[in-house]
């Protein structure tokens, strides 16, 4: 007996699926792979990026009046002595410390600058930002192998309406320029401390917890 239109309409769909390999059982998000609680082996992250509202110390060898503590502004500048309106977001300490050692250049002989980085906040592509229904929504400055876990002690856990296990994490592929999509267990990993629940974050990382349904 032929199949219906739509039987071989799902029996063509389930194939792309399994071609792809994108689709899971209900229809879910990719999962990611577990992480520990704590980290086997530390490690550093990528190159801190400074962002707007970063407080920074400018520290000139053996002219300490030509330094300062200064907060980047919104628009990512900052001004120092004899520095004006120099861009400062967007740029690792180091290649800001040689940006000021340029400039210095045309007042002093050979200066020898440092950046040191106060209070962080960062770019929006080093945050990792919760929203919905958490403790409290917040950006929180990526750390070197932060884990959901990590995130959602900073942020109070969640909220008595939240659908934890229907989570998603949104993350921004550099390599395919593409966004990428994984569901996550937070109420699995927060109220029965599946371990299996917990993932390793990446900078840029946007998790969005939404509500139960009653």
């Amino acid at each position: 007996m032929p199949s219906s239109p739509i039987a071989r309409l799902l029996a063509g769909t389930a194939v792309a699926c399994m071609a792809l390999g994108g689709c899971t059982a209900g229809g879910s998000a990719t999962r990611l792979p577990p992480a520990n609680f704590v980290a086997a082996q530390e490690g550093p992250g990528e190159d801190y990026i400074i962002g707007p509202l970063d407080e920074l110390t400018i520290f000139v060898w053996r002219n300490p009046e030509l330094g300062a503590k200064v907060q980047v502004r919104p628009d990512g500048r900052i001004t120092t002595p004899l520095i004006q309106d120099i861009p400062a977001v967007g740029k690792t300490p180091s290649m800001l410390s040689e940006d000021i050692r340029l400039q210095l250049s045309q007042y002093i002989q050979d200066p020898l600058v440092s950046v040191i980085v106060n209070k962080f906040a960062g770019t929006f592509s080093q945050q990792v930002r919760i929203v919905g229904a958490s403790g409290k929504a917040a950006s929180l400055p990526y750390r070197a192998n932060m884990t959901l876990l990590d995130a959602m002690i900073a942020v109070g856990g969640l909220n008595e309406y939240a659908a934890g296990n229907k989570a998603r994490l949104i993350r921004f592929d550099k390599q395919t320029g593409h966004q990428q999509e994984f569901g996550i267990r937070v109420s699995d990993l927060i109220k029965k401390g599946d371990s299996k629940a917990n993932v390793m974050l990446m900078p840029g990382d946007v998790i969005i917890i939404p509500e139960s349904v009653f």
